[in-house]
């Protein structure tokens, strides 16, 4: 496979989404198909049931802007979206060094950020976490 044009934007999730049910509404006029339609059929399959489904471009705009103050790279910001923490623990995998960067009371902001835009999202507690292990 040749790249004829390469892009280094990052796409979420919900855009993926989204752009795959476009692509999926459009081929039933077209009616092709092939690899690219069990593709598709699969991949929105599987992000049907991830935290994108329930999420809104207003929300994942309004959650970034409330992200800012806290310096956090495009990366770990499509992860904070892709996959919205639920503990502190989710949060320390997600952004490099942040028991450096980040105190206990600023993770804590994350979260209820997160809890703020994305409200299906239920945030745990930490010791509940380990308690059910």
């Amino acid at each position: 496979m040749e790249i004829i044009s390469s892009n280094s934007a990052q796409l979420s999730n919900y855009e993926v989404m989204k752009h795959l049910q476009k692509l999926k509404d459009g081929r039933k006029k077209d009616k092709r198909q092939g690899q690219l339609a069990t593709i598709t059929y699969e991949t929105l399959r599987y992000l049907e049931n991830t935290p994108c489904n329930q999420q809104t471009p207003e929300s994942i705009v309004a959650c970034l802007k409330a992200l800012e103050p806290f310096n956090l790279n495009k990366s770990e910001k499509l992860m904070l979206i892709n996959s919205p923490p639920t503990t502190a623990l989710e949060i320390q995998l997600m952004i490099e060094e942040s028991e450096e960067r980040l105190t206990e009371e600023q993770v804590k902001q994350v979260l209820d950020i997160i809890i703020e835009h994305f409200p299906h999202v239920q945030k745990q507690d930490d010791n509940e976490e380990v308690e059910e292990s």
